[in-house]
């Protein structure tokens, strides 16, 4: 069985996905979710490469030290991990405020309607 046979919990068999995929709020839904993953994607993908260009092509910039043994690169590169987890925690914020009220609101809609056609 696939993963697009199993269903959705709460959900009957008899659930017209078509209709649900075609909806308006499914279209904002989809709208919001690519409004905020392409651009931050971009974004993270460009400062990866910049860091990749500039550990190949800026040895001297990288080599050079700071505190120690700490150098430019060893910071940027510590830096691509902050920035990973400050990703992680913007979109949980965006997601919370911008697209779990249109997933419940499309949730309580085919639940509701899967209760209306079994009573």
């Amino acid at each position: 069985m696939s993963t697009t046979d199993q269903g959705v919990e709460g959900a009957t068999p008899g659930t017209d996905w078509k209709t649900v995929q075609h909806s308006a709020e499914f279209a904002q839904l989809r709208h919001r979710l690519r409004t905020f993953v392409f651009p931050m994607t971009v974004l993270f993908l460009a400062w990866y490469l910049l860091y990749v260009l500039l550990a190949d092509y800026a040895h001297d910039f990288m080599s050079t030290k700071l505190v120690g043994n700490i150098n430019v690169g060893l910071v940027i590169g510590l830096l691509q991990f902050v920035s990973t987890f400050a990703i992680t925690g913007l979109y949980v914020r965006y997601a919370n405020r911008k697209l779990d009220p249109i997933a419940d609101k499309i949730r309580e809609e085919i639940e509701g309607r899967n209760e209306g056609a079994a009573a």
